[in-house]
């Protein structure tokens, strides 16, 4: 299965739930995007990464029609982008989690780990 995972600007959200999907569960394929291009990704967020053993490399990037078509499940890793976007899509669950907007750490580490814990309920739920 191909899951791809979205948030507003694929920066945060999105991009933890991708790496965290891709350490958790080898079977299925992962991939992030954003629904609007976000600027690149600050030191304090790969730094958070490390702290969870995931690597976040390439900048972010918006949605397009390759990643629709390539896609067999979305996950909107958001409560600020609309499921309605996506009805052409095959299947959409919603995580309706915030954004962080400004550098909070121990917020951000709050917002990893709620994301890590859906994310293995998924990668559980797949199998």
């Amino acid at each position: 299965m191909n899951i791809l995972f979205v948030c507003k600007y694929n920066r945060f959200r999105s991009r933890f739930a991708e790496t965290l999907f891709k350490k958790i569960n080898k079977k299925h394929k992962a991939k992030s995007a954003g629904i609007i291009k976000g600027s690149p990704i600050d030191k304090t967020i790969k730094t958070l990464a490390n702290e969870f053993n995931v690597e976040i490399k390439r900048n972010p990037q918006t949605i397009d029609h390759k990643l629709l078509k390539w896609q067999d499940m979305i996950v909107i890793v958001a409560d600020d982008v609309p499921k309605s976007i996506f009805s052409n899509s095959k299947k959409v669950l919603v995580w309706k989690i915030k954004d962080v907007h400004k550098p909070d750490n121990k917020k951000r580490r709050m917002l990893v780990n709620r994301i890590y814990k859906r994310v293995k309920r998924l990668s559980g739920e797949l199998k």
